[in-house]
């Protein structure tokens, strides 16, 4: 599993949508520029958390974007499933996969069902909420 340039830009946009809640809709540019990401391919992620119902779109004068919840009601998990094509660490596991022929002998399935459950359960138990609370940028690791 590795998550696209689609799927962190739209965590990106949905923790600065979260920081920044208590002002009106934010405009696309203002988002854009905060977190340093071309507006084309922005609008193309905001498209699909609108359809999805993740935002609020307001067209024209003091329009723009909003959370449609609170950022206690938004999971990774969710968004990221929305944005990328799976999060299923091998093929057969991915959603309307064909049956693998190998499946009743296969010696390392448990091992990926495994594997999958974990990363599952552990981003839809993280929400916008926790990453707007979270303390560290990550890059602060010591040993």
């Amino acid at each position: 599993m590795l998550i696209s340039t689609k799927g962190r830009y739209a965590l990106r946009v949905m923790i600065d949508l979260a920081e920044h809640q208590s002002e009106d809709f934010i405009p696309l540019k203002v988002i854009a520029e905060r977190q340093e990401i071309s507006e084309k391919y922005l609008e193309s992620i905001i498209k699909l958390l609108v359809k999805a119902k993740l935002l609020n779109g307001l067209r024209g004068k003091g329009g723009g974007y909003q959370l449609t919840r609170a950022p206690e009601q938004y999971t990774v998990g969710s968004i990221l499933r929305l944005t990328e094509e799976s999060l299923a660490p091998v093929a057969c596991l991915e959603d309307g996969a064909a049956s693998c022929p190998r499946m009743a002998s296969c010696r390392t399935l448990p091992l990926w069902q495994g594997l999958n459950k974990v990363i599952n359960d552990y981003l839809d138990n993280v929400t916008l909420a926790d990453l707007v609370q979270s303390d560290t940028a990550g890059n602060d690791y010591i040993i």
